[in-house]
């Protein structure tokens, strides 16, 4: 069959479409925000998909892996297994890396136990587990001629008088030994200093290098009276130590024969025993227990204790400050350093403490030591069983490297087996471009290269792979969590060509994300070479070349929510473009179009950030505008996140508002008056429980239950606000506990969730739902669109206001009463903005965003620009982290970083308008800026 074929898909707010998909070709699903994309692609094609392979199992396997629920369809026809790669499949444990998720670090860790080379950590030397006939063999490397002594070490630098030790070596026909450098007879009587650290040999044989078979007898016996090692000494009295265990001659560190797991950091043989493996540690920080040295005692300038001065712990202090002679209303950088360190970490001498009543009516007093504020915090968290508690006291805890492993992750002794003169660790925090670099020059030996030659095969492709998906700014210690959704996807992508499967539906959302222009053809390329062995790929994609790109489109529309859900046009790139009703078509066409803002706003003023050092920022200064739309660009991993969210963000908040906050390395922040808040607009989720929606979400939910507690009804029978919510017991329907569905758990079968039968799924009571306004009951209210909201409430000022914001950022098709969770992340970032657009502000707020063009159409992205004008307009800042052309071109100023990713980024390029960077020629960004600007 050559098509996969749709008949009659309704689910969510699909209109009983029919579909027919091309089967082996690159699909691109396009559409506005909210028009159904991902329904058809993820909770139709993939579902179906996933179900069918799951019911093709046996009953046993099937109780493990849950039934799915079937799509709302007729039929499909021509599915394949499908395989969906989703930007929501981030591990966030912190234990998980890129080379984890990649799996390139269990094929390093494969390497470096088959074919590492174990060195001393201490002393550099190499370990190898000799035989008597190798050693013999290196003696004859080393010694041409002549006669050599043979010694077996007995005692190496321990303390002793070893006289009996003496007599009993006698008794074993030993008559010559060598202590501490002089040769004596055993027969002899010596004197050894007890508590003296000595070194005793017994000495085995002289006899001539050409002597083999006395040689090899030597030293078989000297290895078995020295417990593995040997020395040799030659003719001019020089020593050569030998091992025949993994151990180190000279500190007899003793290695096992090397095993994958002792190079995991997830492993008990392996991790550092300090921090198990994490590679950092939570400490107390005395900067943050003591923020501002200018205070004192008295006026709290110890934040671990919020009353100290009229409690016992002021008077704790108070005699504390007496036995050592400061003054508790002295500033602290007053003190002496022995003053600090004894307020900070403790003393052992003896304090007399005396203790009062507020009243002064009883007190009483006793003796002894002060254990300072750190080892007091660290007793307190590891003894209080409160989780409030704890989260009060990590405000004062900073996450620092680990001393011991200093943040490498495994012990000392497994960070010194080297494969061509580099760690494990080492390999990891190369950049992936850099890392394959090393491998494809790596040469070894014929022995190690027949061992590792299939490992070292399997290595360079995965790494390949990731430099082709453009993550060669990653490197492999990279945290998962950390890893945007469009990186966590094409990281995925990468191990998916590896597979190299044949006969599958790959459904992928939006891999474009976070990939600069200079890296799409990358990512195009990969795409199209998975298509071409053989499988049927599809994305739900906005960005212009994956469009233009693809070899079929389905554009779907014509609205979003209830009005979306068609098909409105079909077919390759140049058709969907002739197309009269596709928006896309439009769009790509050029006959609708964002434009170039007529004027530039000038700055206001700036904030200066200077000596930037975080992750790969070289030491940067900027200067960023405040009263403007600015835009940071620049290639992926060029250090935008690190300069705004690590930066820029963290110590504007430790400013603004004193908070504690560990904020990215730079050397200082000049701020004006222009700015007294600081915002940041995300994708995240505007909830977490389905009880969540977009009503509650931006208060406009208060405006209207309190209008429905003064209707004449709701006042004759004493119904307050509360009695319209669905949270609390008096109105909500105590059946399904507001929720509108019952769950019925089934055995062998995925849960069901069942209408209601009290509330007939309206959340609400029968009493509270005779309450009506206008004919239309709350349950009525939560049901409705933005836009039927927005008419039925023209009258009321207060709620009008607050949908008219929602109407402006292009939401006027969700339901009042949807559910967060199935928001996507576009919506739930629009949701937020209208929130804030919402409030009487100050006119000095700093928005931040992080690419809020993640799953926005042209159309959409088009509203967007106008609302985060108008926050502009009322005199705010809004600095966007944005790869989107269309966004670039209508910022008021620039700042674009890298060059490149990685090692290679972390300066700034240019700055200035749109027109100066595109005008730059070291601008990548710059470059593909110039034609969207004509």
């Amino acid at each position: 069959m050559k098509d996969i074929i749709i008949k009659g898909a309704r689910e969510h707010n699909l209109k009983n479409i029919d579909v027919k998909i091309p089967r082996d070709k690159f699909i691109v699903i396009t559409g506005l925000s909210g028009s159904g994309k991902s329904t058809l692609a993820f909770d139709t094609l993939y579902a179906e998909g996933q179900r069918r392979y799951v019911e093709s199992l046996s009953s046993y396997a099937r109780q493990f892996l849950g039934l799915m629920k079937k799509p709302d369809i007729d039929s499909i026809e021509g599915l394949s297994p499908a395989i969906s790669i989703e930007q929501k499949t981030t591990s966030k444990n912190p234990r998980s890396t890129v080379g984890t998720i990649t799996e390139i670090y269990d094929y390093f860790r494969l390497l470096f136990a088959r074919a590492g080379t174990v060195y001393c950590p201490d002393h550099g030397h190499k370990i190898e587990s000799l035989s008597p006939e190798v050693i013999c063999d290196r003696i004859k490397d080393l010694i041409d001629e002549g006669d050599v002594t043979i010694l077996a070490p007995i005692v190496r630098q321990k303390k002793g008088t070893y006289g009996k030790l003496l007599i009993d070596l006698n008794k074993e026909g030993f008559t010559r030994v060598r202590v501490n450098g002089k040769i004596i007879r055993t027969d002899e009587k010596i004197t050894l200093a007890r508590y003296k650290k000595h070194d005793i040999d017994a000495i085995i044989d002289r006899v001539k290098i050409s002597d083999e078979g006395r040689l090899n007898e030597a030293l078989e016996l000297a290895l078995e009276k020295g417990k593995g090692l040997v020395i040799v000494q030659d003719s001019s009295g020089a020593d050569h130590l030998f091992s025949c265990l993994m151990a180190c001659p000279e500190c007899n560190i003793i290695f096992e024969e090397l095993q994958p797991r002792m190079f995991s950091f997830n492993s008990p043989f392996g991790a550092c025993e300090a921090c198990h493996g994490l590679g950092v540690k939570m400490e107390f920080d005395p900067d943050l227990i003591m923020p501002d040295k200018t205070r004192c005692i008295a006026d709290g300038g110890i934040a671990l204790y919020r009353n100290a001065v009229d409690g016992w712990r002021g008077q704790y202090l108070g005699a504390v400050a007496k036995h050592f002679k400061f003054d508790p209303l002295k500033s602290f950088k007053k003190l002496t350093k022995k003053q600090y360190d004894v307020l900070m970490y403790g003393s052992d001498e003896k304090i007399k403490f005396t203790m009062s009543m507020k009243n002064g009516e009883a007190s009483w007093s006793n003796t002894g030591q002060w254990e300072g504020l750190v080892p007091q915090s660290e007793r307190l968290y590891k003894q209080t069983n409160s989780d409030y508690r704890r989260r009060e006291l990590e405000k004062f805890m900073r996450i620092s490297l680990c001393p011991a492993c200093e943040g490498k992750r495994l012990q000392k002794k497994i960070l010194s087996v080297l494969v061509g003169g580099k760690s494990i660790i080492d390999l990891t925090e190369l950049s992936i471009g850099k890392c394959n670099k090393f491998f494809n020059e790596l040469k070894l030996t014929g022995k190690e290269l027949k061992i590792a030659g299939q490992i070292l095969k399997e290595i360079r492709e995965r790494l390949d792979f990731l430099e082709k998906v453009g993550l060669t700014y990653l490197t492999l210690a990279r945290p998962a969590g950390t890893l945007s959704g469009g990186e966590a996807q094409r990281i995925r992508l990468a191990t998916q060509i590896g597979s190299n499967l044949m006969g599958v539906l790959y459904i992928l959302d939006e891999p474009s994300i976070g990939l600069h222009q200079k890296d799409n053809q990358k990512l195009i390329n990969t795409l199209y070479h998975l298509r071409d062995i053989g499988n049927t790929m599809i994305v739900v994609e906005h960005d212009e070349d994956t469009i233009r790109k693809a070899d079929y489109v389905l554009d779907l529309g014509p609205g979003a929510g209830l009005n979306g859900g068609y098909i409105v046009s079909a077919g390759t790139p140049e058709m969907i473009m002739e197309d009269e009703r596709s928006l896309t078509g439009k769009y790509l066409s050029g006959k609708l179009r964002i434009k170039v803002p007529d004027k530039r706003r000038k700055p206001v003023n700036y904030i200066t950030l200077k000596g930037c050092k975080e992750n790969n920022l070289q030491n940067i200064n900027v200067n960023i505008p405040t009263g403007v739309f600015v835009l940071v660009t620049g290639v992926s991993g060029s250090g935008k996140s690190t300069l705004i969210y690590e930066t820029f963000y963290k110590a504007l908040k430790k400013h603004i508002y004193g908070s504690n906050i560990a904020c990215g390395k730079h050397t200082s922040l000049k701020i004006n008056d222009t700015v007294d808040k600081i915002v940041i607009i995300d994708q995240s989720p505007i909830g977490r429980t389905p009880r969540s929606n977009p009503a509650t979400y931006t208060k406009v939910f208060d405006d209207i239950r309190t209008l429905f507690a003064q209707l004449p009804e709701a006042k004759l029978r004493g119904y307050m606000k509360s009695r319209f919510s669905f949270n609390v017991k008096g109105g909500r329907c105590e059946a399904c506990n507001g929720n509108g569905l019952i769950k019925i758990e089934m055995n062998f079968l995925p849960d069901i969730y069942i209408t209601c039968e009290d509330c007939k799924g309206t959340r609400f009571n029968r009493e509270t739902l005779e309450v009506k306004y206008k004919g239309f009951s709350i349950a009525d209210v939560l049901a409705m669109s933005v836009n039927e909201a927005f008419k039925l409430f023209e009258n009321i000022p207060f709620i009008k206001k607050k949908l008219d914001t929602l109407i402006r950022v292009g939401l006027e098709y969700i339901k009042l009463g949807q559910s967060s969770i199935t928001l996507s992340g576009g919506e739930a970032q629009r949701i937020k903005i209208t929130r804030e657009l919402s409030k009487r502000g100050t006119g000095k707020t700093m928005y931040l965003l992080d690419e809020p063009t993640s799953g926005l159409h042209f159309h959409d992205i088009k509203k967007l620009i106008k609302v985060l004008n108008d926050l502009v307009n009322k005199g705010n800042s809004v600095i966007v982290i944005e790869h989107n052309l269309d966004v670039i071109k209508s910022a008021d100023y620039i700042i674009d970083l890298g060059p490149d990713g990685g090692d290679g980024g972390g300066t700034v390029v240019a700055k200035g308008t749109p027109e100066q960077v595109a005008r730059n020629k070291k601008s990548y960004t710059g470059h593909y800026l110039k034609d969207h600007l004509k």
